[in-house]
């Protein structure tokens, strides 16, 4: 904590000097406990790093879910001019384009409930989960070209969805830029047939209740109340995106040495925004990105499939319906104000979500007027949320906020002090039914093993950076 300048109740700086090389300072949204579990895990000596890469503006962030990565903080947001900037895989991380997506219904709690158990044991039955499992939808090369540059939009046209899905995705559903040709062999290996795969870790597919509403009027536009069913959706790009980011870092290795980079951490290699080597990584970035959006779609399909089986009817009479999907592992060219300038800066967010404000371009039409919906996840036992971005993102955040809890435990040190078994029987005792591939997998992700959501999320708010819109709770959790 030495070096820290208080600049607000949920701002802190580090200012230029708080180690050698940095070009900007750094800042990090956090209250005086978040701030300290911070700097437990070295996550402040990375924003510091990140801080003396060239062609940073403004600032090195960190979100309130800080935690320590690899190169960049998980939680951190840096923007890069054009001209004279970079792009570093480490400031994407491995699981590129991992995301959130909040699935609404029209079903109250007490009309989920007498059914619940058969609803989980549903959606366990057609929702492939687990490390390296391959899904239900085979992809050879040629299939996963045009899922490489389609995205959500080409699993659509496959039957996985529905048309209006798109209405509710970031960006539309397709992250222009992709090419195919800038991917390996591997990549290919590895993305074979496991599109609509929930894989592991972290990752879930989790029945929630909305327990609480904020603000109703902005609910009512989103098609939220209290008592309603909701399913979250977290997972990413699979295999793709983890060898796209190896391979990667390979070529910025030999960039970075080749240019003679003052690196203060390897972790941090990066080419010049512009050149061959760049402009290949977001090339492949974007194909990762697509294939992440594609498998959260096909996840979908799956979910409403679920409903159709355990509740009757169809998607529409049960109201499954998608309220919006959000990445928060890319880095985007975006229009941002800097200084009184308008700026196109290369904007990294590991562990960040986008939080635009009404009237940004990039929101969906039918939330222009009130702004960009962001999928907050909890962790199993506690709450998760909906926030609104705000016109203080766009100051002070380059349009980021949070992006979860943000771990506080290791995963190894979680699976040493907390057992699987004892933990799904505490989770159930509650209300909860939890349904995982392993007990062991299960203990990484308990909810002590992670920050309170609702401390980082009130930091969000009270920084100014975005709002609270409803809160939801879980009643059921499926885990790879």
């Amino acid at each position: 904590m030495e070096g820290l300048r208080k600049k607000g109740k949920y701002k802190w700086e580090l200012p230029v000097g708080y180690r050698p090389g940095m070009r900007v300072p750094g800042c990090i949204f956090a209250d005086e406990e978040l701030m300290e579990l911070a700097a437990e895990d070295r996550a402040i000596e990375q924003v510091a790093n990140v801080a003396t890469l060239p062609g940073i503006v403004k600032c090195s962030l960190a979100m309130p879910d800080i935690h320590w990565g690899y190169g960049f903080p998980i939680g951190g947001v840096a923007a890069f001019q054009q001209k004279d900037g970079i792009v570093s895989p480490g400031g994407v991380g491995f699981d590129i384009s991992c995301g959130v997506r909040l699935v609404k219904t029209s079903l109250s709690e007490n009309d989920v409930r007498v059914r619940l158990d058969e609803l989980v044991f549903e959606m366990n039955r057609r929702i492939p989960k687990g490390l390296g499992i391959k899904g239900r939808i085979k992809t050879p090369e040629q299939l996963l070209k045009k899922l490489f540059t389609g995205g959500a939009r080409e699993v659509i046209r496959m039957g996985y969805g529905i048309e209006q899905d798109l209405e509710r995705i970031e960006l539309g559903g397709v992250y222009p830029g992709a090419n195919p040709e800038k991917v390996s062999a591997r990549v290919f290996e590895r993305g074979k047939d496991q599109v609509g795969t929930l894989g592991s870790g972290n990752h879930f597919v989790e029945v929630q209740v909305v327990e609480r509403v904020f603000l109703p009027d902005v609910a009512k536009i989103f098609g939220l109340f209290e008592g309603q069913v909701t399913v979250m959706i977290h997972s990413g790009s699979r295999g793709v995106g983890h060898q796209i980011c190896t391979d990667y870092l390979g070529v910025m290795d030999k960039v970075s040495k080749r240019i003679g980079a003052e690196l203060p951490d390897r972790q941090l290699a990066y080419a010049p925004l512009g050149t061959k080597e760049a402009d290949d990584y977001m090339e492949a970035m974007t194909c990762a990105a697509n294939y992440a959006v594609a498998n959260r779609q096909a996840l979908t399909h799956w979910v409403r499939e679920s409903f159709e089986r355990v509740y009757g009817g169809n998607v529409r009479a049960l109201g499954v319906d998608l309220l919006f999907d959000v990445s928060h592992n890319i880095a985007r060219i975006e229009r941002h104000r800097v200084d009184g300038k308008e700026l196109n800066l290369c904007v990294h967010r590991k562990g960040a979500t986008a939080s635009f404000p009404a009237g940004h371009p990039d929101i969906p039409s039918a939330y222009a007027g009130v702004g960009q919906p962001v999928i907050i996840p909890g962790d199993m036992g506690t709450c998760s949320y909906v926030l609104i971005g705000t016109e203080g993102a766009m100051r002070e955040s380059f349009g980021s906020t949070c992006h979860g809890a943000g771990r506080v435990m290791s995963r190894s040190k979680a699976k040493k002090t907390i057992r699987g078994e004892e933990l799904k029987r505490r989770l159930e005792s509650e209300g909860i039914i939890v349904m995982s591939g392993k007990p062991s997998l299960l203990a990484e992700e308990a909810p002590e093993a992670y920050k309170d959501v609702r401390r980082v999320v009130d930091v969000c708010e009270g920084a100014g950076i975005s709002k609270k819109v409803a809160m939801m709770r879980p009643i059921a959790v499926l885990k790879g």
